[in-house]
This record gives structure tokens, sequence and C-alpha cells, in this order.
């Protein structure tokens, strides 16, 4: 969807961070930045430095202009950012967008409560993701409670509540005053990059490849993956499936260590963070693509798109409320198991070793249905109609 020059929009992002740090809603906003801008939509991102870089920066990315914002530091993923309602102020003055696009969870978004400039503009939020009841993290409960009044001051103030699915819609607590304005339009991811000339080497043996990739954080379920592997060497599996584990986070060494205790450092390996080429080759070279996350943290899961773009078959957790089960279908792109159970996902891994005919099957069903249903063009082309109603009714 090209915009004509004279519709020409000026749309200002602010987000948590940006590439090259790495994560799902930063790949998101910067695959919308690009899409915009080479859709004549005039298009910047306000964004934080990675905690511990005291002093702002301004770059350029792919032809889009992305300032940061100084970090102290992110207790608990908030990005702490003296600074940044200055540096909204002042990109503000100087973009003068029209639309102010928000991607929460995200308190430095909530400046713009203060701000009187970014309050004569309308504001589109993007709703990632709740801060989920279901964290195990004591402190996210006690800090949620002072932030929620500003969480609900900004969906008040909004024009429109992007939502990334409508299950997850339905199961907000959080948004449920709001459903009125909500409007769901899925995520998207454009076309792969290009396959790194090299490759990760995979654990030795001969069972599938499998890969799993995200932030190593305990809402990901890798704990459930692991156990799920030693339940099928403790089974007497001959095959047991190899594992490239694609990620970093403050689970990490914890991982390590379990991984050692299950015995399970022969067909297990820590691939840290990789770039997008090596991660695509990685891709490329599997067998099977896994996601075992607990609960509703996990909103979308823009690593599914990915796999399913690579035409990989997946086996992801069944987690109410969570838009996981509507990009996977399930028993046709791949299957969905009982989260947090280890024996479930055993036994997915199973048949998906014993069934190669339906891993292809799947792999290629999966690949249609991301071209179908998940393109970026689709999402990006609904988010720029989406702008142009808010304008005209601005």
């Amino acid at each position: 969807m090209a915009i004509a020059p004279a519709e020409r929009l000026r749309v200002l992002h602010i987000g948590k961070f940006y590439a090259p740090q790495r994560g799902g809603i930063e790949r998101h906003v910067q695959d919308l930045a690009e899409w915009q801008l080479a859709n004549a939509i005039d298009t910047q991102v306000l964004v934080h430095q990675p905690a511990g870089h005291w002093f702002g920066t301004r770059d350029v990315i792919n032809g889009v202009t992305v300032e940061r914002s100084g970090c102290v530091a992110a207790p608990l993923y908030a990005p702490i950012s003296p600074a940044f309602p200055l540096r909204l102020s002042s990109m503000i003055r100087r973009h003068r967008p029209q639309v102010l696009h928000l991607h929460l969870p995200n308190p430095s978004c909530f400046a713009l409560l203060a701000s009187p400039a970014a309050r004569r503009l309308p504001w589109i939020v993007h709703w990632h993701a709740d801060i989920s009841p279901d964290a195990k993290d004591w402190r996210l409960h006690v800090a949620y409670r002072l932030y929620r009044p500003f969480e609900q001051a900004v969906l008040k103030r909004a024009a429109a509540i992007i939502v990334t699915s409508q299950a997850y819609r339905d199961a907000s607590v959080a948004l449920a005053p709001w459903l009125a304005k909500s409007h769901v339009i899925g995520l998207g991811s454009g076309r792969a990059p290009d396959s790194s000339a090299r490759a990760l080497a995979w654990p030795a043996g001969n069972g599938i490849k499998l890969i799993a990739v995200g932030r190593l954080s305990y809402y990901k379920g890798f704990d459930t993956l692991l156990d799920a592997l030693a339940l099928l060497r403790d089974r007497g599996e001959v095959q047991v499936p190899r594992l490239l584990l694609v990620g970093e986070g403050e689970h990490g060494r914890r991982l390590r260590e379990h991984a050692s205790r299950m015995d399970l450092d022969d067909c297990v390996r820590f691939a840290g963070a990789i770039d997008d080429g090596l991660l695509q080759a990685a891709y490329s070279s599997a067998d099977l693509f896994v996601l075992p996350s607990l609960d509703r943290s996990e909103a979308f899961g823009l690593v599914l798109l990915e796999a399913m773009r690579a035409g990989l078959p997946v086996v992801a957790s069944a987690i109410f409320g969570s838009g996981v089960g509507h990009v996977v279908a399930d028993g046709h792109t791949g299957d969905l198991f009982a989260s947090g159970s280890a024996s479930a996902l055993a036994d997915a891994l199973i048949r998906m070793t014993r069934e190669p005919a339906r891993r292809e099957r799947m792999g290629l069903a999966g690949s249609a249905r991301w071209r179908d249903e998940f393109s970026l063009e689709r999402s990006a082309s609904q988010i720029a109609e989406l702008y142009s109603q808010v304008v005209a009714q601005r």
C-alpha cells in the first residue's frame, strides 16, 4: 500500500529498544519503520540506549532516523531514562509528527502524559503484551501497582489501540475498558534475510535438529524443553533430538547448568546471540522449531513467523489467552502441547521424529500460512490505514 505524496504522513514511533538490540518488539518496530519509509510515510524512532549507556545518540539505520535516550539502568526490563522527556520534546519539534505510535509495555511512554506537545497529537498504542499476572517475580506484581494507573491513563488518552490477536484482546484485563477502540492487527514478518555463508555446528548425533530462539528468561520455558529431551533419553529413545538454542538472557547460566546436570551436553548447544544471516542459515538447516513458553508474557511469538517463513513445522505451547494458538494452526502447521508439561512436549517431539512426511507437510502449510496471513505487507498496510483514519478524525 503506497500513500500518495500529497497524503504523506509523519509518524514517530516510541519504543524501548531498537536494532541491534534483539527481541520480538524490537524486530517488529524495525520492520514496520523500514516498510513505512519505503511506502512514503515519514518515519522516525525514539528509543533507549542499552542499560548503562548514559548518553543519547542519533543515527540512521536503513534510512530510518533513530534517536536513543541515555539509559541509567533497566530493572525489571523497564528502562530508566531521565533525559527521555527532553528527547521526546526535541523530536516532536523537529520531526513534526502527525501520529505518535507508542509500543507498550514501556514506562517511558508515560512522559507523554505530561507533554503539551505530545497531548496535541493523536496516539496509537501498540499493545504488545500485558504485565503478566502469572509472572513468578514478586517485584513485577509490586511494580505493576504503581505502573497500572499511568498505563490506564495512556490507554484512555489513545485514539486507537492495536492488539496482536483476538485471543489476547479478549483475555486482557488491562484492555477490558477500552475494547471499543481496539483493533486486532497481527504482527507480520518480511522477506527472509540472506543466509550466512557460515553455518552453526549442530550437536553430534542422528536425531532430528530442533531450533529454539528467544531471550533466556523464565517465561520462555526452556527448562521444560531441556526436561523433555532428558525424558526422551530416559525412555531409551535411540534418536534423541539435537537442540540449537539461540539467544541470551538473565537465565543463561542457570540453563547451561541445568543441561549439564541432566547430562544433555552432547545433544544441546547454546548458540548465544547471532546475526540475522547466521540465524537464517540455522533455520534453513533445522528440521523443527520449538516454542515452549509458559504464560501470556508470550503474547504472539514473532519467532513463529520466522520459522514458518523458513518452511519449518513448529511445536508450541498451548497458552490460554495468547496469540500463539492463532499463529500455529494445530495439526496443520504444527502441534500445540500443554504449556509447562515436559511429558506432553516429549510426546510431540517423538511424533515429529517418527513422521518425517508429516513434518514436511506442516512446513509447507506453515510457509503458505505466513504468506497469506502474516506477511509484513499485510500487517503494515492495515496499520497505515489506521493512521489515515485517526488523522482524518483528528
